[in-house]
């Protein structure tokens, strides 16, 4: 019997130099050594060793990878769109943890920090050496940041934060935080040292999705910093929506991988699976399926590498990467829960990735924006008229 991976279908391959298949290539590698033989270990009991896999990540240059300087890679924006697949084809929470580093904390600091703060933090953080988060989500206020409750006041020349964030991806673990604070002034971002007196990290507990991914809460009592902890070029909400911007592009590549790794499994069992006497992918309604997941894959996938090829022009707008994270995450989703009625009962069990790629991605389609932020950022750019609250 002779088979077809999905993305051969249309030979994507095609689309990518040399270079790029080369860095997805060693990125599989590591996802094949490093995630795949313990994922299932660290989401059952919701430990995931953050720092050993960074240190591993960023011996292959992950870390970062799409900025210049201070030890990043200076790849691509498609090589780090096919990392971010290739990681999340492993796990959505091992995903999370490369672009929170990268997309969003370094990257803070690499766009908006002072010399002084990328010569401190970017070569350690690009090394594994430090670990890094972004508190902008607080208990009150998601989808609404100007919103926000965290509040800055200077005291002389030093600056005093209190507030607390919520839903931070790293934060039980991390160095140093990039805080967003509301300030006389307006919204302005903050280098903020994780053993700073006043500065706590609770876990966060029992979660049903992203079990293999280490998140908190931040809570800021009292914070003294410095006048230079300000990041001194982010001014006003665009800042942290920008750093938002480079997150929820990886995940356009990301979301795909777990769709892939769905389908993939899906198909294995689907061919060695027997009922009636036969397997079970030599069923029409089963290869309905697969057709229709493959041709939603096909066409995510076509998208990723469009939006990367503008991201790699500087052309690229946050209202193309609404539609990017939008359509992905919502198909990948449908992917994986079509695949897990392919499975039928073992579908639910953790021998099989699917239904963790399905209850992940059940977060990633709400975190850095729901489906309907997106759907309110893309009908603002066709109506010319803002629906936010």
């Amino acid at each position: 019997m002779t088979t077809t991976r999905p993305l051969d279908l249309l030979d994507v391959d095609a689309l990518h130099s040399e270079e790029e298949l080369a860095i997805r290539a060693v990125v599989r590698r590591m996802v094949d050594d490093h995630v795949r033989p313990n994922v299932a270990d660290w989401y059952e009991r919701g430990q995931v060793p953050v720092r050993d896999l960074a240190k591993e990540f960023a011996g292959v240059g992950l870390l970062g990878m799409h900025l210049t300087g201070y030890g990043c890679a200076g790849s691509s924006a498609v090589a780090y769109g096919l990392a971010c697949l290739e990681l999340e084809a492993g796990d959505s929470g091992v995903r999370s943890l490369v672009s929170v580093q990268g997309s969003l904390a370094m990257f803070a600091i690499w766009k908006y920090g002072s010399d002084e703060h990328k010569d401190r933090w970017l070569p350690g953080m690009a090394a594994g050496d430090h670990i890094g988060c972004f508190g902008l989500t607080e208990p009150d206020h998601g989808s609404d940041p100007a919103s926000m409750a965290t509040r800055a006041r200077r005291d002389g020349d030093d600056w005093i934060l209190d507030g607390t964030k919520m839903w931070i991806t790293n934060a039980p673990v991390a160095d140093v935080a990039v805080i967003w604070a509301r300030t006389e002034a307006g919204v302005n971002g903050f280098v903020v040292p994780m053993d700073t007196p006043g500065v706590t990290a609770r876990e966060v507990k029992h979660k049903l999705s992203l079990r293999a991914s280490c998140t908190g809460e931040i809570v800021l009592d009292g914070v003294r910093l410095p006048a230079d902890a300000l990041l001194p070029d982010a001014k006003g909400l665009k800042a942290p929506l920008s750093c938002l911007t480079e997150a929820r592009y990886g995940i356009v590549w990301g979301a795909l991988g777990a769709a892939r790794d769905s389908l993939h499994t899906a198909l294995d069992y689907a061919g060695a699976r027997e009922q009636f006497g036969r397997p079970i992918a030599g069923f029409q309604l089963t290869q309905a399926k697969f057709a229709d997941a493959a041709v939603e894959l096909q066409k995510g996938y076509l998208l990723a590498v469009h939006l990367g090829r503008r991201a790699d022009a500087g052309v690229l707008k946050p209202e193309q990467v609404s539609v990017g994270k939008l359509n992905n995450v919502r198909e990948a989703l449908a992917i994986a829960r079509q695949c897990r009625t392919i499975l039928g009962a073992n579908g639910i069990s953790a021998e099989y990735p699917v239904m963790r790629h399905a209850a992940n991605l059940e977060t990633v389609l709400t975190y850095e924006g729901t489906s309907e932020i997106h759907q309110l950022v893309i009908g603002q750019k066709l109506t010319g008229l803002a629906a936010f609250g």
